[in-house]
């Protein structure tokens, strides 16, 4: 079945976008970057996304992130929604957004990316694109995957909350718990040794009794 799983390398595909033609490899760089789909333009959900992805561009910006969004229509339509999307905003109705949307009126990458929903059709019978949310890293391999059907939007924030884990986790040997923040402790991987874990975390582990007695709980301070 088409479609990426993680640890996939992206495609290096070629595509209109809003901001010009791009080879997405060559787009990315070195930075890590966010793909998200939308099912169409002028569409009431996807414009408030759009709308508040472009208000957290500089979030994502700080964190060393490229933003690209993928909708079902061609560029002019896009140019022209990017206009209602700053409106939404309360932004000046200019057809320039933060980051480009890619054109894929055919619908091939969204096939090729197994970003097409069978539930949600649009007039003509045909499939619209669902709610997918990629993350690659630097290596431009695929680190997170999120898919939403086309009737539910996406939350930003714990699209960024994901992503400060991701990178975290890519640098520190630690994992993130349950509903984690930037800045609470975090969860000493389990291949790490006690030992281990005490040179590389010289601000303590703690490890939390269970009934078990296994000592699979190994909290530490956030990382610096």
């Amino acid at each position: 079945m088409p479609g990426l799983l993680l640890g996939d390398e992206a495609p290096n595909f070629e595509a209109e976008t809003t901001h010009g033609k791009i080879r997405f490899h060559e787009f990315l760089g070195n930075s890590w970057g966010i793909l998200f789909s939308h099912p169409r333009d002028f569409t009431p959900v996807c414009t408030t996304e759009l709308g508040r992805a472009a208000k957290l561009a500089p979030e994502f910006a700080k964190r060393n992130i490229k933003m690209i969004a993928l909708s079902i229509d061609d560029v002019n339509d896009h140019l022209s929604w990017c206009k209602d999307i700053n409106a939404y905003n309360k932004d000046q109705p200019t057809e320039k957004l933060p980051f480009p949307i890619i054109a894929d009126s055919k619908r091939e990458l969204a096939v090729k990316l197994g970003m097409l929903d069978p539930d949600e059709r649009d007039k003509d019978g045909m499939p619209l694109t669902a709610r997918v949310v990629f993350v690659f890293g630097p290596d431009k391999k695929l680190k997170l995957s999120i898919l939403y059907p086309a009737t539910t939007g996406r939350n930003f924030d714990e699209i960024l909350r994901v992503i400060d884990s991701l990178q975290l986790t890519a640098a520190k040997k630690v994992a993130t718990p349950v509903d984690w923040k930037p800045g609470d402790e975090v969860m000493v991987i389990p291949s790490l040794s006690d030992e281990e874990a005490k040179k590389l975390f010289p601000g303590g582990v703690c490890t939390k009794e269970l009934p078990s007695g296994k000592k699979y709980l190994r909290y530490t301070s956030h990382p610096k």
